[in-house]
């Protein structure tokens, strides 16, 4: 009796079954393609063409991905990436605004793991004690608020801040008051930029009681007098996963 041929079956086919890992290998090196390709920059045609090979790849033929995995863990990961390097594409735009216009006694920014932070010292841009901001300040923030139009994807939080020198005049009983108004004001002159929705946007005050340096001393107070701009990698309803859903 002859040895059966290596490789076939019974019935004298070919033993095709190392095609399933083979395409399993495939398909994972095309999502991981797609993903550096659209975390190369964030662009909404781009995502959008991520969303579609995503959904091919993971929904289409047989094998291991056809198990329970969810793209969600491969989603976040994108995401964390495409968000990386959207925060830091926009540092860059602001530090180049901030340097050309010679505003780095006025404004800064700082990169931090969920956020890009925009500080903006209290004096560069409200009188002591108002919340009303001077005509100068109104442009700076008119330009911010272009430059947030290119980065639709991230939630905008402005605060309010204040050292902890009690103030009572005519208009504020507490720097409660004055740092949820100089905050609200600053949102507002962004949002007269149409182009940005309101929905992303928020305001608060925090008063007195989140220093950034020792209120001992008349620098450290300040510094604390500070109005934040947050930006933020939170994904809202109508960004991010909530588009992914419709593959499902």
């Amino acid at each position: 009796m002859s040895k059966k041929n290596k490789g076939s079956h019974d019935d004298g086919h070919i033993d095709e079954s190392w095609l399933i890992p083979y395409a399993d290998l495939l398909t994972l090196l095309l999502a991981l393609f797609i993903v550096l390709f659209a975390s190369s920059t964030v662009d909404a045609q781009k995502y959008n063409a991520l969303k579609q090979s995503l959904s091919a790849a993971f929904y289409s033929g047989s094998g291991i991905l056809d198990t329970k995995t969810s793209p969600d863990n491969i989603i976040e990961e994108m995401e964390k990436t495409v968000n990386d390097r959207g925060l830091g594409q926009l540092k860059e735009q602001l530090d180049k605004y901030i340097s050309e216009n010679n505003l780095g006694t006025e404004l800064q920014t700082n990169l931090y793991n969920d956020s890009l932070v925009i500080t903006i010292r209290d004096e560069a841009f409200f009188d002591s004690g108002s919340a009303v901001v001077k005509p100068k300040a109104k442009k700076t923030i008119t330009s911010i608020a272009r430059i947030l139009e290119q980065y639709p994807q991230y939630e905008v939080v402005v605060s309010g801040h204040t050292d902890n020198v009690p103030i009572n005049n005519k208009e504020f009983e507490s720097n409660w008051d004055l740092s949820s108004k100089r905050a609200l004001n600053c949102m507002k002159i962004l949002l007269q930029n149409k182009n940005l929705d309101p929905y992303r946007f928020s305001a608060i005050g925090y008063g007195e009681y989140r220093p950034i340096a020792s209120n001992e001393t008349a620098a450290g107070r300040a510094k604390n007098r500070r109005v934040e701009v947050s930006i933020k990698k939170r994904v809202l309803p109508g960004d991010g996963k909530k588009f992914f859903n419709d593959i499902y």
